[in-house]
């Protein structure tokens, strides 16, 4: 794992936050922080809140209550548009990549932030991190098959040079060998310096990339620390390894 970077400052620090949907309380007063060259994995059942928090995070939910703290200044309840500004993306469950549009108009769409002279270099470094979107360049992105539309979300959120991208569920619902290469792609992102929060079902495969993590159980965080340490934690193992 890379080494922590300024410790003392959290890049992202999110203290007590509550979430509802209507009256359903869906995040209870949770705290978490990603420092800067990190991974920080947030792990737990299906329900347990964790795609809420991003979202929340990422602007598209309010919180009813707590702070959300980018780069020491203050942003919750800043709408999602202006997260970008800020230096934060987020890639979404279900990857969400604009169906009708060319592979190079996906990523085109991912820089909208960015000035337009900086563009082509940017693209340039997704397409050596992810070539075989350059091979795709010009194909229809809802052609492709479910790991290159996931690639593709991934490349759409760094095309806006992000100090801290969020990945939720990127494995979901795809076949294990492309599991194994978008976290061989995850892993590599971190190693060049890019800071993630990552929410993932597959526990075991998240918490080997993760330099932390923090494990939700119905909107409250239970466990958090280490991820290797949590990776041999029994409660952990029961409960999400199968073991």
């Amino acid at each position: 794992m890379s080494e922590n970077k300024n410790q003392d400052l959290p890049l992202l620090k999110v203290k007590d936050l509550h979430v509802y949907y209507g009256a359903i309380h869906a995040v209870k007063g949770i705290s978490l922080e990603v420092r800067e060259g990190e991974i920080v994995t947030l792990i737990g059942a299906n329900g347990a809140g964790k795609s809420t928090t991003l979202n929340t995070i990422a602007g598209l939910l309010k919180p009813r209550q707590g702070s959300i703290v980018l780069g020491g200044v203050p942003v919750d309840g800043t709408n999602a548009n202006k997260m970008v500004y800020k230096g934060l993306s987020l890639c979404p469950e279900g990857r969400r990549i604009f169906q009708q549009m060319t592979v190079r108009e996906n990523l085109e769409m991912g820089a909208y932030s960015r000035p337009n002279d900086e563009i082509e270099a940017s693209l340039e470094d997704v397409f050596r991190r992810f070539p075989r979107l350059k091979e795709r360049e010009k194909q229809i992105g809802g052609t492709l098959s479910g790991g290159e539309q996931q690639m593709l979300a991934m490349a759409r959120a760094l095309m806006s040079k992000p100090r801290l991208m969020m990945l939720d569920e990127p494995s979901m619902g795809l076949a294990p060998i492309l599991v194994d290469q978008i976290f061989d792609i995850i892993q590599e992102l971190h190693e060049s310096g890019v800071t993630i929060l990552l929410v993932e079902q597959n526990a075991q495969m998240a918490l080997s990339v993760a330099d932390r993590a923090y494990v939700l159980e119905t909107g409250r965080i239970s466990m958090s620390g280490d991820a290797a340490e949590l990776l041999q934690n029994d409660d952990v193992q029961k409960a999400y390894l199968g073991s």
